[in-house]
């Protein structure tokens, strides 16, 4: 199997358990990653960043392959559209 069909076979929870193990640097069962592991692991968490996911969350790999990123003010704006789905008055509880 080569790299790009393994990247698009590769199942969402594959991909969660390589992104949690890449960023804590520890396997699930708490065993660490070698550097190979982990350079392996991150190269296949970018691809699949890039050619599955396809998201423009800041600090993903875009679908040209390069990091998402966002200003300050975007990022703000966008948090500030996230809570008002979620927002309340003190009245309302």
């Amino acid at each position: 199997m080569d790299f790009e069909s393994l990247v698009t076979a590769m199942s969402s929870e594959t991909y969660q358990k390589l992104a949690d193990a890449v960023a804590t640097g520890r396997w699930a069962d708490g065993s660490q990653l070698s550097e190979q592991q982990r350079a392996q692991s991150m190269q296949l968490v970018m691809a699949y960043q890039a050619r599955v996911l396809r998201s423009d969350e800041p600090f993903t790999i875009g679908a040209d392959g390069q990091m998402v990123t966002k200003s300050k003010a975007e990022m703000k704006m966008s948090w500030q559209q996230q809570s008002a789905i979620a927002s309340f008055k003190h009245d309302d509880l």
